[in-house]
């Protein structure tokens, strides 16, 4: 059955495409044919993982990048690796040691030591 609907203003009538009754509802008579048309057990894929990839966004960019690039290829990638770890510790060291020189907490040493980090990233010296 198609409802017809005037509107004030309308030269022509505006018609629903409603063709049901009201009282049907997902609990009435379709409710069988519903249950029958879903699939009694979903295949689902195993979800993608991605490995995280640890790596400077800033790699190659900076102003110290080509020299710090160049003595990695020099010296090789394990052995620079373990020199920029004692340079990064000496590093925080200072920077513990200014903290409690001037009275800083914890927190505030952090918030410097994390500075540095990302000082070092724009500067290349983590390239």
């Amino acid at each position: 059955m198609a409802t017809s609907v005037s509107v004030a203003g309308f030269h022509k009538p505006l018609y629903s495409t409603f063709h049901g009754g009201w009282g049907t509802s997902i609990c009435g008579d379709n409710s069988t044919v519903l249950i029958k048309s879903v699939p009694e057990a979903v295949r689902v894929a195993k979800p993608v993982r991605f490995r995280p990839v640890m790596k400077n966004i800033n790699e190659g960019k900076g102003l110290f990048a080509p020299v710090v690039v160049l003595a990695r290829n020099i010296i090789g990638k394990k052995r620079f690796n373990q020199l920029r770890g004692k340079a990064i510790a000496l590093h925080s060291q200072v920077i513990t040691e200014f903290c409690k020189s001037i009275g800083a907490d914890a927190k505030q040493r952090q918030g410097l030591i994390r500075l540095a980090k990302k000082n070092g990233e724009r500067l290349g010296f983590l390239a």
